[in-house]
């Protein structure tokens, strides 16, 4: 007997009924992508300008990403890392020439990759820096968002994020973001700060991108201080912010690299840390791994996706294309009393609502936008994020400049 076809109410009633509820989806039901769009299951067709945050920069459903996917799962999904296999060293060198460093730690989510990235540099402050055991300290910014595992919690200014998860993570000190005058003075009052943990722009935070000079400045001082500068380019990287990294917009090469997300396309979960020999060499056999981290699927996936940025000038496109979002932006703000002010850097923008008479406006916004075809989610209650798969096209991307402004123009 064939089954029948669950309605849209009856699929969201699943998901709340049998879910934990730690998250607050948009009522929208997707069953289908392909490039900048995604379908519902209804057949409606919408715009995706969140791109699951920007994973899928390359669009969905890529053909190239998908074919080497179905490709590999046909041959080889897992050996863990007890054996060698066909895929790993050829992606190994593939993405650390791509990046520019020595060696690659692969791993699975965002998250892992950037525990990855703490025990790496704790691990060097001691056998490099030769701080004094259990005493290595990472600076990070408030306002942060790096993951949500309980160390990463331990040291997130967002009650959300860290309520009620306590006994926290020690070793983690938080400075302003975009102040380097902050950053100066606990490198040269502390002795045992390791590591200094970044995002070049702060995606949760609402696509925040800092003064010019910031991250060189940083760079600088933490090689002042023998401190490693450890960027987190999971949502920034991979040509979203119109450079292959955002840290490449001033010319700054992280000591320690975070990836995930769009590595893979979206297609299969993947990241990775990169850094020097001298720093990765700190890590010894059975120290530290993943099961599922450097398989084959991921491997070859990866390459794929990379190849997918390159090949066809994401990343450009991504830098030309924010520039004209930014300017129509500019142009809507100025005679709206909604819309306050565009920021962003590339196609990772974000529309700041004034939301003073009716807190959950920028909500309704994107409810309106879903309306009118184009989905999009608020971060931090007035801010509306807005970064669509680089593979938008011009044409496409002012149909929906006209589609957000109609909306706005709407309220």
């Amino acid at each position: 007997m064939e089954n029948k076809k669950l309605t849209a109410p009856e699929l969201m009633e699943l998901e709340n009924k049998y879910g934990a509820h730690n998250y607050h989806p948009m009522p929208v039901v997707l069953e289908r992508g392909e490039g900048v769009h995604v379908w519902d299951v209804d057949g409606k067709r919408y715009y995706d300008f969140l791109s699951a945050y920007s994973a899928v920069n390359q669009g969905h459903c890529h053909p190239k990403i998908i074919n080497t996917l179905i490709e590999q799962t046909r041959k080889l999904t897992l050996t863990s890392r007890a054996f060698y296999n066909d895929k790993l060293g050829v992606y190994e060198e593939f993405v650390t020439r791509f990046f520019g460093y020595d060696k690659v730690l692969p791993m699975n989510t965002g998250a892992e990759a950037v525990e990855t990235a703490i025990k790496l540099c704790r691990k060097w402050a001691y056998e490099r820096k030769k701080i004094a055991e259990n005493n290595a300290q990472i600076v990070v910014c408030e306002n942060n968002f790096h993951g949500r595992t309980t160390t990463i919690v331990s040291f997130s200014v967002d009650p959300d994020a860290y309520s009620n998860y306590g006994p926290y993570t020690p070793g983690f000190v938080v400075i302003p973001y975009n102040d380097v005058n902050a950053l100066e003075q606990v490198l040269t009052a502390n002795p045992n700060i390791a590591g200094f943990l970044v995002e070049p722009v702060q995606g949760e935070a609402g696509a925040y991108v800092p003064d010019e000079g910031y991250l060189r400045a940083c760079h600088a001082l933490c090689r002042r201080h023998q401190v490693l500068f450890i960027a987190d380019e999971v949502q920034t990287g991979i040509g979203r912010t119109g450079k292959l990294l955002a840290c490449d917009h001033e010319e700054v090469h992280p000591d320690i690299l975070i990836l995930g997300k769009a590595l893979s396309g979206g297609a299969y979960p993947v990241s990775a840390v990169l850094s020097s020999s001298d720093i990765m060499d700190v890590f010894r056999p059975g120290q530290h791994g993943s099961t599922f981290g450097g398989n084959p699927v991921a491997a070859a996936v990866a390459v794929a996706a990379l190849e997918v940025i390159r090949d066809e000038h994401l990343t450009e496109n991504a830098q030309e294309l924010g520039q004209y979002f930014r300017a129509e932006m500019d142009k809507l703000c100025q005679t709206s009393e909604v819309a306050s002010f565009v920021r962003g850097k590339g196609l990772l923008n974000a529309l700041i609502i004034n939301n003073e008479n009716h807190k959950n406006l920028a909500w309704d916004v994107c409810l309106k936008l879903a309306e009118n075809g184009l989905l999009a989610k608020p971060t931090h209650t007035n801010i509306i994020r807005f970064a669509p798969p680089l593979v938008i096209t011009r044409s496409q991307l002012t149909e929906c400049i006209s589609i957000i402004g109609d909306t706005i123009r709407s309220f």
